[in-house]
């Protein structure tokens, strides 16, 4: 396992890859430690680049109806 933080969208692509290679890990495997740790900073990443603003109230019922 060589985790090293996420910088770029090449890193984030390399990561969100591995972690589907992981998804169907068995929880108290090496694997599955693995997947916690890049799901932890895959999030971390997101939050900070692909930041999804909540709507505004007067567009979000326009949606809705």
């Amino acid at each position: 396992m060589n985790i090293k933080p996420i910088r770029n969208e090449s890193d984030y692509k390399k990561v969100m890859n591995r972690i589907d290679q992981l998804i169907d890990s068995e929880p108290g495997t090496e694997e599955f430690d693995e997947l916690e740790v890049l799901s932890i900073l895959a999030e971390a990443y997101e939050e900070e680049n692909h930041r999804i603003d909540p709507p505004n109230p007067i567009e979000a019922l326009k949606n809705i109806m």
